[in-house]
């Protein structure tokens, strides 16, 4: 298996670490400062990428669902349209984000809803383009996405897996740069929906894919699962205050829950290791001090020929294993030994 995806500077696979992405999403509320701010969370806290999302409004929604009234606790606006302006960034804002996350060593970059964003994006050269999971089943968007030659991060919130083959085999003959995320639509997504087994599938299913995990929960522990699991992409959205108005900051990570899940990642890849059992340098002195030796039972002669009952299993570790006895018994002594004297191949005739 090639399970491989480069993003800017990072060759993600299955021997890497995770590569966590910030979706800062609209939870900046329209201020450019607040999204500064988020980006220097991010990088602050040791995740591998921040991100947006990118619209465009009036091309993505119809005339009706634009100008329909939009007075919830969580509007910016007085109809879904202006609500959605409100929160949408330009040229000019995504230029100084990018360079703050430049500056501060992490990828930039953001989700893709229509065509015109899609160009937006590849125009303003961002390392990666993320789909949401409410376009798996867009193929044209997903192909014209993939034309661009810059790698895709494709979530598959309500998908069922003929819609996930037909999202690859869309993408895949046209770009190989693809990490696809197992999603659970919903908001926040409670254990029993998050289906983590899914991952698995995945990395079976397609074997040149990274494998990663978009999480809506609001705990961490279920992407340090994805990640024993395979998944090395680990989308989280964040927030400067979970208890702020908008659809998405009740289940975002503040920043300590940030460095929190980014440090709990690599605990956890440092514990995986390797799948080769050996033995291990740093257990070296445990096992002089735990495991067994042969040693003599009672003093010996010269010229004795070894029996059971001449031989001890004793500590330190530091001789014959027991596993040798049969090497021993019947054996001639080349040397004496005083009782509790090692026993070694090279005392033996």
């Amino acid at each position: 298996m090639t399970h491989s995806v480069t993003i800017g500077d990072t060759l993600i696979t299955d021997s890497s670490q995770a590569y966590v992405i910030a979706e800062i999403g609209h939870n900046h509320g329209g201020d450019l400062e607040k999204a500064a701010e988020l980006v220097r969370m991010a990088a602050e806290s040791g995740a591998q990428a921040a991100k947006l999302q990118k619209r465009d409004n009036k091309a993505l929604f119809t005339k009706a669902m634009y100008n329909e009234p939009y007075t919830s606790r969580n509007s910016f606006g007085a109809t879904y349209g202006e609500h959605r302006e409100a929160l949408e960034f330009g040229v000019r804002e995504y230029r100084e984000l990018a360079q703050l996350a430049d500056e501060l060593g992490i990828d930039f970059f953001s989700t893709a809803f229509d065509f015109p964003s899609v160009d937006f994006l590849a125009e303003l050269g961002v390392p990666a383009i993320k789909i949401a999971s409410g376009d798996l089943t867009n193929t044209p968007l997903l192909a014209y996405a993939a034309k661009t030659g810059i790698p895709l991060i494709v979530s598959t919130g309500g998908a069922d897996m003929e819609e996930v083959r037909r999202a690859v085999d869309t993408i895949a003959p046209i770009n190989d740069q693809l990490a696809l995320l197992q999603c659970t639509a919903a908001y926040p997504a409670t254990p029993e929906v998050l289906n983590l087994s899914v991952i698995s599938t995945y990395r079976e299913e397609f074997p040149d894919v990274v494998v990663g995990l978009s999480g809506h929960d609001v705990e961490t522990e279920s992407s340090v699962i994805a990640y024993t699991l395979g998944a090395r992409v680990v989308e989280k959205h964040v927030t400067l205050d979970r208890t702020l108005p908008g659809s998405d900051h009740h289940f975002s990570l503040e920043g300590s829950h940030l460095r929190e899940l980014v440090d709990s990642l690599e605990r956890t890849r440092l514990s995986l290791g390797s799948p080769e059992k050996r033995q291990l340098p740093v257990e070296a002195p445990a096992l002089r001090k735990m495991a067994k030796k042969l040693v003599a039972a009672r003093d010996l002669s010269a010229g004795h020929l070894l029996t059971v009952e001449d031989i001890a299993i004793k500590s330190p570790g530091d001789g014959l294993r027991p596993y040798l006895i049969d090497q021993v018994i019947g054996r001639p002594l080349s040397v004496a030994l005083a009782a509790d004297d090692a026993i070694q191949l090279t005392d033996l005739g």
